[in-house]
């Protein structure tokens, strides 16, 4: 996990770049704020303004550790290009990606350290998160609709750091996925997102600066996927 741009400047949604490589359909930036995506969270997209005219970037492919940046049509460009992020996209992504977070945090403390199995963030501001639960009372699940919107209109800031990985590994309840850990950065590191002191743990995606900044939610469903999975679906209203 790089040291992103969109985490050192989460606020910088419009940027020049240059064109450092070129093939049709896809470049490569000198720099770049949008977020890759990972983590069941889906990219950024952005509009490009070129020499000739404005493409779309419209996702972003990791290939031999560069970010190619995908673009609506077939064009090979060079030069200077300006960018600007979808701002409404990546807002509803922070906003239900710290959401998610609220939920996680909930569900370690009611089920005794529960771990997350996956979890998938959209940008219609759908999303959901699996469980390790394999005896949970779902009814106990749905309750956590209440106390989500509780910390949301709460204002609890929401910061982000970077910890060692040995330390990250070291410390009860930094990684919470069953099976997948955050990739370091190459210093070794892992970012920690912490919801006051409510939550912190290890994520590398876009997430709010204040729990109040975001939107209420809404768990629409919850579905029993196998003996022990639990698949929490949530939205933003």
């Amino acid at each position: 996990m790089p040291h992103y741009l969109c985490h050192e400047q989460p606020d910088l949604l419009d940027f020049e770049a240059s064109v450092t490589a070129s093939r049709p359909g896809a470049v490569l930036l000198s720099r770049s704020a949008l977020h890759p995506g990972g983590g069941g969270q889906v990219c950024d997209t952005a509009g490009l303004t070129h020499a000739h005219g404005i493409a779309r970037i419209t996702g972003i492919a990791l290939e031999d550790g560069q970010y190619w940046h995908m673009l609506d049509a077939p064009l090979e460009l060079a030069g200077e290009v300006h960018v600007s992020i979808d701002a409404q996209r990546r807002s509803t992504l922070a906003q239900l990606h710290t959401a998610t977070h609220i939920l996680n945090a909930l569900v370690y403390q009611a089920f005794d350290g529960a771990l997350v199995t996956g979890a998938q963030i959209n940008a219609d501001g759908v999303g959901r998160m699996d469980f390790d639960l394999p005896d949970a009372d779902n009814d106990i699940l749905r309750s956590l609709e209440g106390p989500i919107n509780d910390v949301i209109r709460q204002g609890i800031d929401v910061r982000t750091y970077h910890v060692d990985l040995r330390d990250a590994q070291a410390t009860p309840g930094l990684i919470r996925s069953l099976s997948v850990a955050p990739p370091p950065t190459p210093d070794g590191t892992v970012r920690i997102v912490e919801i006051g002191e409510l939550d912190r743990q290890a994520c590398g995606g876009t997430h709010l600066s204040n729990t109040a900044q975001s939107r209420p939610v809404r768990l629409t469903k919850i579905e029993n996927k196998g003996r022990r999975n639990r698949r929490v679906r949530i939205e933003l209203v």
